[in-house]
């Protein structure tokens, strides 16, 4: 099955009507569920990271904010501090792991968004999550879609992020823009996929939920 080439630019309103009928409203009732595996997540091009059993997976939840600009819709991205002692100077989504009173990942990843930038909760509109994706560093993330107030206003904690940048949308549903790199790691070459943009150099999970998340919306 040939996916197709998302437009260009992509508005918006153009995102929100395709992606209406193809996100899901809600999260999984099986997303955290540790017997099932998820298809999605690192183990996608690296069978050596396919889970033996999901016990140990802990739940987490990323935000995926897109930003209405005239110029066509945006994602927002992090560029986490290079001091954190997981994942330092990757470039990733504002989010992390589920606190044990928190029952729906829009809940976890709004408190992280406003934790990590400053995004506070009255800027986001929830419009859908995508199926859950499994980390090679055990974390079992539901991706949370929303639309941010183009309004809104940021504050950098340098503790957890040390820049913030926003990406054509067009950009990143553009198939084309999906390599795969190959590394070692522990002993075996690793797959994944990458996304450079400009001197950003989008990679692993990132990239992988955004490959996501044009196959759920784009793909056909």
């Amino acid at each position: 099955m040939q996916p197709s080439t998302a437009p260009h630019p992509i508005t918006f309103a153009d995102f929100r009507a395709r992606a209406a009928t193809r996100l899901l409203p809600k999260p999984l009732p099986d997303a955290f569920d540790p017997t099932i595996i998820p298809p999605h997540g690192d183990h996608r091009l690296a069978q050596m990271l396919a889970p033996e059993d999901g016990t140990l997976h802990r739940p987490a939840a990323v935000l995926i904010p897109i930003i209405d600009r005239p110029q066509g819709a945006t994602i927002l991205l992090t560029h986490r501090a290079a001091h954190l002692k997981d994942h330092a100077g990757q470039i990733a989504f504002p989010g992390g792991k589920m606190d044990t009173h928190e029952t729906d990942p829009a809940q976890t990843a709004i408190r992280e968004a406003r934790e990590e930038i400053g995004l506070d909760q009255k800027y986001i509109d929830p419009i859908g999550y995508l199926e859950p994706y499994l980390s090679s560093t055990g974390y079992r993330i539901v991706p949370v879609i929303a639309s941010i107030d183009p309004a809104h206003s940021l504050a950098i904690d340098p503790n957890e992020v040390q820049s913030i940048f926003e990406v054509p949308l067009s950009f990143l549903m553009d198939p084309t823009h999906h390599q795969t790199h190959r590394r070692e790691w522990r002993g075996a070459l690793r797959d994944y996929y990458a996304m450079p943009y400009m001197h950003y150099y989008i990679w692993g999970v990132t990239a992988g939920i955004i490959r996501n998340l044009y196959e759920k919306v784009y793909g056909e």
